[in-house]
């Protein structure tokens, strides 16, 4: 049965891994949520029976104790020594959002309902550093919107169905709001001439084929843009010879919302030509 396709989804608290698990159940996993670490061996062997009425699993296990992290690292280990496909998902978000989305929902924190939220974010965080550690793939929810989590599961599920290659995220961002929490590679285009300066262009986005066409001509902005696709050549094959399955690059001007933009949009055709599917997220085009 090595076609069987397990998912374990794990993470923080309020971090989206119940809406997660309900994208999976609708791209036709049977789900199970919360499920003890110790049942797991069994469980797998359970759907091992039903043969191919079970080939795709998603569970949710929240490991909130350190008793059962090593539970959960030794039946992984195990069900990956009998040559069953497992990734291990985990979910995150800054702390401010978790804070954030829990004082909004009114709800106790699970890990130490009675504390203060920063401080059970915070101890939480702590006690699933190992699990992180280990984990397939990380996905920082801090700035997706249900729909935007949906989107990136959803393509997520259908490159691993198809064996596709490693999913590339493009996160555009501007440094004036910070820099985002979970970036592999880092380009600053401030350098880039500026369409914010123009009042014609000052109300569009790096979207636009007007501002895409002035922050491009110029000729240091087109070196570095083929400066940029090469180094991306050369290593994209690196990462993938490590067995990543993802990779995030974020691209930041100013503000966010124009040269950044520009320049992501041409680099995910050039990727998308070259067989890749990236994701292009652009995190504050929509901030002042």
């Amino acid at each position: 049965m090595t076609d069987f396709q397990l998912v374990i989804i794990s993470g923080l608290s309020g971090s989206g891994k119940t809406h997660a698990l309900k994208c999976f159940e609708d791209e036709g996993y049977f789900c199970v949520d919360n499920l003890p670490p110790a049942l797991l061996p069994t469980f797998v062997e359970l759907c091992r029976q039903q043969g191919d009425e079970v080939r795709n699993v998603a569970l949710g296990i929240d490991i909130r104790e350190r008793a059962f992290l090593g539970d959960l690292r030794a039946n992984l280990e195990g069900i990956r020594r009998r040559d069953y496909k497992l990734r291990l998902l985990f979910f995150e978000a800054k702390e401010d959002v978790l804070v954030r989305r829990f004082s909004e929902s009114r709800r106790p924190h699970p890990v130490m309902p009675q504390a203060p939220l920063l401080d059970a974010v915070r101890v939480e965080k702590e006690r699933l550093q190992d699990l992180r550690d280990i984990a397939d793939l990380i996905i920082d929810t801090s700035d997706l919107t249900v729909h935007d989590l949906k989107g990136v599961l959803s393509r997520y599920i259908h490159k691993e169905a198809a064996g596709r290659r490693m999913t590339i995220s493009l996160i555009t961002f501007g440094f004036k709001f910070g820099v985002p929490y979970d970036i592999d590679l880092l380009f600053d285009v401030r350098f880039m001439k500026n369409p914010y300066f123009h009042q014609e262009m000052k109300a569009l986005t790096g979207e636009d084929k007007r501002v895409q066409a002035y922050v491009l001509e110029d000729s240091a902005a087109c070196e570095f843009v083929e400066k940029l696709l090469d180094l991306l050549k050369f290593l994209i094959p690196l990462f993938e010879r490590e067995h990543r399955s993802y990779l995030n690059i974020g691209i930041g001007c100013t503000g966010g919302r124009h040269r950044s933009i520009a320049v992501a949009c041409h680099v995910r055709d050039a990727l998308a030509a070259q067989g890749f599917e990236p994701i292009l997220f652009h995190r504050d085009i929509h901030k002042s």
